[in-house]
């Protein structure tokens, strides 16, 4: 029969392999209890959607194993953690991650990005919404399949739920589908500012903002406004493109706001007969833009006619083809992704803890 402090102190020996800290000082081993030869615990994990999940769920029963333990009963969970800092006055207290999908042109492919990136964390487990803070050409209603307006509830705009994530977006306000958002930068703040303020986004484990291309005024609404956990950034391979990723990069540097990483869209079209991989844009801008500023390359998508076909017709490809090549992309970018906030949100914890033992000052 073992004890207590022996299955703690083997469970210690699990480590994160993204977060490099052990398990059980991360608080992730609820509930343990041991009745005769059966040993009970739940593995509480820092996002339905971490990448390592079915590893760590594999070290620990070789572990428990190891020690003897024949009768094992391990729930799996998880509870995504806040990697912002959300204070009594926050605009979003029942939002714990903000995620902004940013570019610094047009063209690369960013709303399939952020749309595709959505559905396969949605598909994890975890509760998600969609801002589409594009104001001059929305088009996450389209790529969603989103025909109805939002309601309005209690002086509240309520998001439309489309495949389990809360959408809203300019273009259902649109009086017409052809209509252009023609507006200069106060207005567009005040835009972005009320889909912040006025609508019921409810408790979520990610929002995901579909920012416009550049470096404008939306972008720097939404840093002035909220605290974004991080920033996911959206190029394609061509030197035009990364050079003005580069600035986008720069931009929110000087914001404080952490980067998540790069993806690289359209990086190659796979031959339909011999599967040769023809890299019509060039050849390595995403990874360029990580090595030059020491961030995560988080993946690469490829130029796909599946992908296209599915975001005009509204069918994001993770759900209508999940056993797709494509999918399987988009999903593990998406935990990659969701681990890497996991990691910004064990830096804030760590950084929280300093500063109220007095190790280190506050930060403002």
């Amino acid at each position: 029969m073992v004890h207590v402090d022996q299955v703690m102190s083997t469970l210690r020996q699990v480590v994160d392999p993204e977060l490099h800290r052990d398990i059980v000082s991360m608080g992730m081993i609820k509930d343990l209890s041991i009745e005769g030869e059966k040993v009970s615990f739940t593995l509480e994990l820092t996002t339905p959607a971490c990448p390592f999940n079915s590893e760590i769920e594999q070290d620990v029963r070789d572990r428990m194993a190891n020690l003897g333990i024949k009768d094992l009963d391990v729930k799996v969970t998880a509870r995504v953690t806040e990697g912002r800092a959300i204070s009594m006055d926050e605009l979003l207290p029942g939002v714990k991650n903000i995620i902004a999908i940013a570019s610094g042109k047009g063209g690369v492919g960013k709303t399939t990005v952020a749309v595709n990136l959505a559905v396969a964390l949605s598909k994890t487990g975890a509760k998600v919404g969609l801002l589409d803070a594009d104001i001059y050409g929305p088009s996450v209603p389209l790529f969603m399949g989103i025909k109805e307006t939002p309601a309005v509830v209690d002086g509240k705009i309520q998001p439309v739920i489309a495949y389990s994530v809360k959408v809203i977006s300019m273009g259902f306000f649109y009086e017409q589908s052809q209509q252009a958002g023609i507006y200069r930068g106060p207005i567009v703040s005040g835009i972005i500012k009320q889909f912040i303020t006025d609508v019921n986004w409810g408790e979520l484990d990610y929002l995901i903002i579909d920012l416009p291309p550049g470096t404008g005024d939306a972008p720097l609404t939404m840093a002035q406004t909220i605290p974004i956990t991080g920033i996911l950034v959206v190029t394609t391979p061509q030197d035009v493109a990364m050079n003005v990723a580069i600035k986008a990069i720069g931009m929110f540097n000087k914001l404080n706001i952490p980067i998540i990483g790069v993806v690289e869209n359209m990086s190659y079209l796979e031959c339909p007969n011999c599967k040769e991989h023809m890299t019509i844009f060039g050849v390595g801008g995403g990874k360029k833009v990580s090595e030059k500023f020491g961030i995560s390359f988080v993946g690469d998508i490829p130029l796909n006619p599946e992908i296209m076909a599915n975001s005009d017709t509204g069918n994001p490809i993770p759900l209508i083809n999940p056993n797709s090549d494509q999918a399987k992309i988009f999903d593990k970018i998406a935990r990659q992704m969701a681990g890497r906030v996991s990691v910004i949100a064990n830096e804030l914890k760590s950084q929280q803890e300093a500063e109220t033992a007095g190790e280190v000052p506050a930060t403002t």
